[in-house]
C-alpha cells in the first residue's frame, strides 16, 4: 500500500499521509507522490478543495532523517522542494487536519494551509536548529508574520515542543477541537468551502496571499539554499546521526 493515499469525494481531494509505523515521516518517494497528487488536483477544474491529513495518531514526524541522510536534496528540483513550491503556489484552498505529532515540515506546512484543525492532543515542534539545520518552507518569513517576531524567535531558535493551544495562539492553527472530532471538522470545513463560488474562493485566496507571494517565494528559495549547505556540513550530519542513535535505543 502506498504511504500517500489519495481519495476523491465530489469536489474535495484528500491527501492522507499513511505511514503509521514511522509516525508518517516523509521520504523522497512520499514527497514525489504528494507533489504529483497536488499538481493533479490543481489542474482539475472540478476539484475545489484539497485536504491534507495524517492518521489519527500522527500528522507527520517530519522528514525521515535516515532517508534524508542517504538521499539529501541536491537542488530545487528535488521532490521535497518541488512539493514545497507546489504548496506555496496552490491556487485552491488547503485544509489541514492534525492529530498527534506535527514536527518540522509537519508544522511549517500548516503555515501555507488556509484552514487548520488540530486536536487537543496535537504536539508541534520546529527542531531545525537542534539538528544543525535551518528552518524551511519560508517559515522564517511566515512565522514572524503570524506569531510575531518575539514568539517566532523562541519557536525557531530553541526548537522546543509546544501544544495545540500554543499553536493556536501563535496563529498556526485555526481551531483546536477534541481529538476525535478533528477529521470530521476538517471535512465539514472543506465541504463548506467546496459549496462556495469557486472563482470567488480562489480570487480571495490570491488576494490574501498577494502582498507576501514574492517574499515567500524568495525566502523559500533562500532557506533551501542554506538548508542544503548546512545539511552537507559535519555539524548537521553529527547531530542527525546522534538523534537517530538516541531514537534507536
Amino acid at each position: 500500500m502506498s504511504d500517500i493515499a489519495v481519495a476523491r469525494d465530489g469536489a474535495i481531494v484528500t491527501l492522507a499521509i499513511a505511514r503509521p509505523a514511522r509516525r508518517n515521516a516523509l521520504t523522497w518517494e512520499m514527497y514525489d507522490a504528494l507533489d504529483a497528487a497536488l499538481a493533479q488536483a490543481e489542474a482539475d477544474e472540478t476539484v475545489r478543495v484539497v485536504v491534507v491529513r495524517g492518521t489519527d495518531a500522527a500528522f507527520s514526524a517530519g522528514n525521515d532523517l535516515e532517508d534524508f541522510l542517504l538521499r539529501p536534496p541536491s537542488g530545487h528540483d528535488a521532490p521535497v522542494f518541488r512539493f514545497l513550491e507546489r504548496v506555496a503556489g496552490a491556487a485552491k484552498p488547503l485544509v489541514a487536519a492534525v492529530n498527534g505529532p506535527a514536527v518540522g515540515i509537519g508544522t511549517t506546512l500548516l503555515l501555507h494551509c488556509d484552514l487548520v484543525f488540530a486536536g487537543e492532543g496535537a504536539r508541534f515542534a520546529l527542531p531545525f536548529v537542534k539538528l544543525g539545520l535551518v528552518p524551511e518552507f519560508a517559515s522564517s518569513y511566515l512565522l514572524p508574520l503570524v506569531a510575531g517576531m518575539s514568539r517566532a524567535r523562541e519557536l525557531l531558535l530553541l526548537g522546543e515542543p509546544f501544544d495545540a493551544r500554543a499553536a493556536f495562539e501563535a496563529g498556526i492553527v485555526t481551531r483546536v477541537v477534541p481529538d476525535a472530532e478533528v477529521q470530521a471538522r476538517a471535512a465539514e470545513a472543506a465541504a463548506r468551502l467546496a459549496a462556495l463560488p469557486p472563482e470567488a474562493v480562489r480570487a480571495t485566496k490570491a488576494l490574501l496571499r498577494a502582498p507576501h507571494r514574492d517574499a515567500v517565494a524568495r525566502q523559500l528559495r533562500a532557506e533551501g539554499d542554506v538548508f542544503r549547505e548546512m545539511l552537507a556540513r559535519p555539524e548537521a550530519r553529527e547531530h542527525l546521526a546522534a538523534f537517530l542513535a538516541k531514537r534507536a535505543k
